[in-house]
């Protein structure tokens, strides 16, 4: 009976080490596919005249677009916002990365539909980028019946066949690089990098003044206003906003470099190529590798570094500069 015993309490302990070793090694391999998972992508170098000795009006930004797209679904890890299993459904800050990206991605391909490819408001849509562009806009986090990325490939699939138009000299493939054009693009992304600048200061802001109706004496809302405005960023919130700040970044990086070959007779035309350098400078530095093992809150003047406000600060500059920039074109 005491030798039972004793084999039942050896085979116990066995299978406890086995099992304590077997969680041990997957949680080992769930932290290094995180940490890899958890990569920001380099920035690539933009093709001034793609498979091609000539430069075609166009090619930088389409291909761009097309380049930014699939490093969005061939990063390391793919595509995770929609992912449901460990250890991508643990990761928070790569998917609030993506939809950064996925913003301005949104944004141009938008634009492109509406105003490059098309000469004036009565203009035919050029058909592979009205298919392309709301493909973009599908549900960003769908698994499956479809999954995300299929749409989003079928979006790049579109754009690459445009692009291939192109470079083929095809007539009815158009893209119009005007100073008109260029502004309505401008106009977007000062909206997105207002925006996120106004939400990473929120990490140390408690409230605000409501200055919504603000400029005009008969202006109204749908909703009461109050005077004061809760908007402190939760303490959950603060890196996913980062992050997303820097996904744009990135994005508007490689759109930009991409505007400098395809508008450069527009930036000329106006002295206005050292706004869009500045602008890149801007963006360039908000990128910088992060030294910190998490994204720190501190106070403003606190002891502890705010990697928001540190953000902040670079995009509001190139916020700055863009705005600029439009004023710039709009000038005669």
């Amino acid at each position: 009976m005491k030798e039972r015993s004793a084999q039942n309490i050896l085979a116990t302990r066995k299978w406890t080490r086995v099992v304590s070793w077997s969680i041990g090694c997957v949680l080992l391999v769930f932290t290094v596919l995180g940490i890899y998972f958890s990569r920001e992508p380099d920035i690539f170098w933009v093709n001034h005249s793609a498979e091609t000795e000539s430069t075609i009006v166009g090619v930088s930004t389409v291909d761009t677009l097309i380049r930014v797209a699939e490093t969005l679904l061939e990063k390391p890890g793919g595509y995770l916002t929609n992912d449901k299993m460990p250890p991508s459904v643990l990761l928070d800050n790569i998917p609030s990365w993506e939809l950064g990206v996925l913003n301005q991605v949104r944004d141009l391909g938008r634009v492109m539909r509406d105003d490059y490819t098309r000469s004036q408001s009565q203009s035919k849509e050029d058909e592979d980028v009205a298919n392309g562009a709301p493909q973009f806009f599908f549900d960003n986090d769908s698994w499956i019946f479809p999954a995300t990325e299929s749409e989003y490939r079928d979006g790049i699939n579109s754009f690459i066949d445009y692009r291939q138009r192109l470079l083929e000299g095809d007539q009815d493939t158009q893209f119009y690089a005007r100073a008109d054009n260029l502004r309505e693009w401008l106009s977007q992304v000062e909206k997105r990098l207002g925006s996120l600048t106004r939400r990473l200061g929120n990490s140390v802001v408690a409230n605000r003044i409501n200055d919504d109706l603000a400029g005009e004496a008969s202006a109204e809302a749908a909703a009461f206003q109050p005077d004061t405005v809760n908007v402190r960023t939760g303490w959950f919130e603060v890196d996913n906003i980062f992050f997303e700040a820097r996904g744009t970044a990135w994005a508007l990086v490689h759109f930009f470099r991409a505007a400098e070959f395809d508008f450069e007779k527009v930036l000329a035309d106006k002295n206005a190529e050292a706004s869009v350098r500045q602008i890149i400078r801007e963006l360039e530095a908000s990128l910088e590798p992060l030294r910190s093992p998490m994204i720190l809150n501190g106070g403003g003047y606190g002891l502890f570094a705010n990697h928001s406000l540190v953000m902040a600060n670079y995009l509001a500059r190139a916020n700055a500069s863009v705005i600029n920039l439009r004023e710039l074109l709009d000038q005669g």
